[in-house]
């Protein structure tokens, strides 16, 4: 199990590249991710291959 995301990276998810999501913890191949924008609300769950480092650009 390799963490390619560390705890505290900025991260985007492929189904909405325009969230900026902080990854809060990695257990088990899954990252426990918050939004940045309101850290206060529910953690959103992904799989790695949900995730990419940089948000898509729009051409």
């Amino acid at each position: 199990m390799e963490n390619i995301f560390p705890e505290g990276s900025v991260v985007y998810p492929k189904v909405n590249p325009t969230l900026k999501l902080v990854v809060r913890r990695f257990v088990k191949r899954v990252y426990y991710c918050t939004i940045q924008a309101t850290p206060s609300q529910k953690e959103l769950v992904f799989f790695e291959r949900e995730l990419m480092s940089e948000p898509a650009t729009l051409l």
